[in-house]
């Protein structure tokens, strides 16, 4: 009988030993991780600012796949929400402040426990990747989560795991959905052609994004400083196209209403093109796929019996990507020209 009391007099001590112990942790935490994913700054937050793709890719419905999830009338941007109910309780987010495309506040709360601080920033890099960082932060936490916490190694031990996960979820599914792309083969139709102004250069595989960039910037400048007005988006005419070394002799241009006077030492000049019998080929995906849209139109015109007219090809960018952040949106038009009789 006294080594039963012995043995509860040491569990007293030590559970209030215990209690004590938690009671003077700290009343804040914060869980910060970081990951570089190989996407741009606007198709990262824009998963991340819609709650319906939290399900996706975030570690704890990965870890409980019967969580109930509630999703409001607004999901998206500041005001939107969702809930979830899983066995450890009720828990809700809301976005409350948002900066498209660097940062997003937002604010987690379980049962009718003090909200904790979510915070995300996207700070794209040099060479088109984007530093993700979450951030989670709270205080006045509760004796039970601080006490969760000591047994689980502290707060960092116990979330920065679901954070890491979640990360690299994420960057799975964004850098997967700009990869996306369709080739559709058109068919035969009429181009209606007309004025362009264009400046012709060489390039190769490994510069020809680069050129294209540096030859549109001159043309935009040409235009904005003359007053010029567009009739149609950029689109590129290849003179020369040599498959077995990876090289080309294009014109980047710019269509134009009509005919413009261009200074005879410029290097810009003002070009014609006339209506013409085309094979239409369309690329929704990124420019890194035009290699193989051209491979499927060209052996379209084979498997078809049709003749290559000695008009050169061209290409015709229908969107910009400046107003569409993930490349699997972006839309190229290939036009081949055949012979009319075919």
């Amino acid at each position: 009988m006294k080594a039963f009391k012995f043995i509860l007099f040491l569990l007293m001590i030590l559970l209030i030993g215990c209690s004590i112990y938690v009671a003077v942790q700290p009343n804040h935490y914060e869980v910060i991780r970081t990951r570089t994913i190989d996407a741009p700054t606007a198709v990262i937050y824009d998963h991340v600012i819609e709650f319906k793709t939290w399900e996706n890719w975030t570690a704890w419905i990965e870890e409980k796949p019967d969580t109930k999830i509630t999703y409001p009338e607004q999901t998206k941007g500041v005001g939107g929400s969702y809930s979830w109910v899983d066995d450890d309780g009720l828990g809700n987010m809301k976005t409350l402040a948002a900066t498209r495309p660097n940062n997003i506040e937002q604010s987690l709360k379980f049962d009718d426990y003090e909200p904790s601080k979510v915070t995300w920033n996207f700070e794209p890099t040099q060479d088109g990747k984007t530093n993700v960082t979450w951030t989670m932060k709270g205080d006045k936490i509760p004796f039970g989560f601080k006490l969760y916490a000591v047994f689980s190694g502290g707060f960092d031990n116990m979330i920065g795991p679901d954070f890491e996960r979640g990360l690299e979820k994420l960057d799975s599914i964004v850098v997967e959905s700009t990869k996306k792309h369709e080739i559709t083969v058109n068919g035969i139709t009429e181009y209606g052609g007309g004025f362009y102004l264009y400046k012709t250069t060489n390039a190769k595989d490994s510069n020809i994004s680069q050129k294209m960039a540096e030859q549109y910037g001159s043309l935009m400048a040409y235009v904005t400083q003359h007053n010029i007005a567009m009739a149609g988006m950029p689109l590129t005419i290849y003179n020369e196209m040599n498959p077995e070394d990876g090289t080309v002799i294009m014109s980047n241009g710019l269509p134009v209403n009509q005919k413009i006077e261009v200074a005879e030492d410029s290097d810009i000049s003002c070009g014609y093109m006339e209506k013409t019998k085309v094979l239409k080929t369309t690329l929704k995906g990124n420019y890194t796929y035009l290699a193989d849209a051209w491979d499927v139109a060209l052996k379209y015109i084979v498997d078809n019996n049709l003749v290559q007219s000695e008009e050169k090809p061209f290409e015709i960018y229908t969107n910009d990507p400046g107003e569409f952040p993930n490349p699997a949106d972006w839309v190229t038009e290939i036009y081949i020209p055949i012979v009319e009789n075919n």
